[in-house]
């Protein structure tokens, strides 16, 4: 049987994948399509998606085919320099197209040994108390897996995008918000002079901020990325947009087509926002768009995907290793669900501040002028680069359940350095503390750097903060809660030899 089979190969199923191999876990990742589509539907990663590549030793591809970006707030149409002080090492976001953010990571998980099977279209899905069924489309067998068109997995995650597949036949409620507005996002030549058509859009966006014309994209000379307003609403499951509606849209609001020709890709998103009930169904678990769909201003959802993904894989791996404390696996909900909330919120807001009536416009100018104050400008952009997310880990600590930033070590070399096997760190500024009985989950390190001022820290797998203190008797009451019991009765009195005494304990 396989341990889990992760149904989609975009970026967020492939994280899973990748973390999952880390921990030994049998994967099997199953995509409808052939081949990839090649689609840039997520331009580019954020800051918190920038510190998992590094967390995982990844960022250095990602710097090698991809551009820095520095945009505050992205918020609504309002945009303003970066702000200071953004808690993190990594200031910046990487314009790296979804093509190319697939790549990488598709590469990275054959490398850890997932298998990815393409053709492979889930239409049914059974979970029961020991695994679950699923079901492929006559012809899509995978060898080796199973018999036919049925495999077995004991855990399955959905990660097959808004209109999952997964997500519908478990008949798990997805409420929320129809779409109310529609927006046209297009690829394609125009004729007009490049001069000429800045000077339009200039014009058309100070009172249609829903509309643009971006040249070159992705470095192609000549292309343009076209953003139009929509008649209307195109009923669920419509075809992609024409040209012809295109042109029509564009002579609407900017009184010409631009000469619009050759389109490479045509498409159309809605404003609608919608939030699975649960983020666990029994041994299933959604992840991405099969959780939550909404616009995608702020460029958040491949993002939050991709995020969803981190927080899910090493609970999982300790589900199926067998080490997971009661209650791990839940915490994936109870995290990620109000993080999913929060940001089906803000991208509300932003639809409203991308308004044209005068009230809105006026909206719109005042909070453009409160983005001034460098602590509002703050406390955006960490909103939506995802520096800002802490979980409810109980305590007041200001560092507890909030990621730990990067941080150059007093023993040489950096925090993230020591994070790429997906393994939970004790960072130890006291020589004092132990993880013995949790050293095949936990790694130790001593450390006597400036940073973090407290004593010691203990970091989760996903780099968020379990505890904070020096005390070991405080320690051993904490490591359970994530990394389940013991494998040996583990001593309250700080290891013999000093700090870098030798033995199954020792200090990494």
């Amino acid at each position: 049987m396989i341990d889990v089979i992760v149904v989609g190969a975009g970026p967020t199923g492939l994280m899973p994948a990748c973390e999952l191999r880390l921990h030994g876990v049998r994967v099997v990742v199953l995509e409808r399509l052939a081949e990839p589509t090649g689609e840039p539907r997520g331009r580019g990663l954020h800051v918190r998606s920038v510190e998992i590549m590094d967390q995982r030793g990844l960022l250095d591809r990602f710097l090698a085919v991809s551009g820095k970006f520095r945009v505050g707030g992205l918020f609504g149409g309002v945009t303003k320099p970066w702000p200071d002080r953004l808690d993190t090492a990594h200031p910046y976001g990487l314009a790296t197209p979804q093509p190319v953010t697939e790549r990488l990571l598709t590469e990275r998980t054959l490398e850890l040994g997932a298998g990815i099977r393409r053709g492979c279209e889930v239409i049914d899905v059974c979970p029961d108390e020991d695994g679950v069924t699923v079901e492929l489309k006559s012809g899509g067998a995978v060898a080796g897996a199973g018999e036919g068109t049925r495999l077995r997995s004991r855990w399955l995650v959905g990660c097959d995008g808004g209109r999952s597949t997964v997500r519908t036949r478990l008949g798990v409620g997805f409420p929320g918000e129809p779409a109310t507005i529609e927006t046209l996002v297009g690829d394609m030549e125009l004729t007009g002079d490049p001069a000429t058509v800045a000077a339009v859009v200039e014009e058309v966006r100070r009172t249609q901020p829903r509309f643009g014309v971006i040249p070159d994209v992705d470095g192609n000379a000549g292309l343009y990325r076209v953003v139009v307003p929509a008649e209307g609403v195109a009923e669920e499951r419509a075809g992609a947009p024409t040209l012809d509606e295109f042109r029509r849209q564009l002579r609407v609001f900017a009184g010409t087509d631009f000469g619009a020709h050759s389109p490479r890709r045509l498409s159309r998103f809605g404003d609608a926002t919608r939030q699975v009930e649960s983020y666990r169904v029994g041994r299933v678990l959604p992840a991405g768009d099969a959780a939550h769909v909404h616009p995608p201003t702020g460029g958040q959802g491949l993002n939050l995907g991709v995020q969803d993904a981190f927080n899910l894989g090493w609970k999982l791996a300790a589900a199926v290793n067998g080490w997971a404390p009661a209650g791990l696996l839940d915490t994936y909900h109870a995290e990620r669900h109000p993080v999913g909330a929060a940001v089906l919120e803000n991208t509300r807001a932003q639809m409203t501040l991308l308004g044209t009536d005068p009230g809105t416009t006026a909206l719109r100018e005042l909070f453009s002028r409160l983005m001034d104050f460098e602590e509002v400008n703050r406390y955006v952009t960490e909103m939506i680069t995802g520096v800002g997310v802490r979980y409810d880990f109980g305590g007041d600590h200001d560092l507890l359940g909030r990621r730990m930033r990067d941080l150059e070590l007093g023993r040489g070399g950096r925090l993230y350095e020591l994070t790429r096997g997906g393994r939970g760190l004790l960072l130890d500024r006291t020589g004092r503390l132990s993880v013995a009985g949790w050293a095949d989950r936990v790694d130790h390190v001593i450390d006597v750097g400036g940073e973090p001022d407290v004593p010691a820290v203990l970091l989760r797998p996903d780099g968020h903060v379990a505890w904070v203190g020096g005390d070991q008797r405080e320690l051993l009451d904490r490591l359970p809660r994530w990394f389940g019991a013991p494998t040996a009765e583990p001593r309250v009195e700080a290891p013999p030899g000093g700090p870098w005494a030798a033995g199954p304990d020792a200090p990494r």
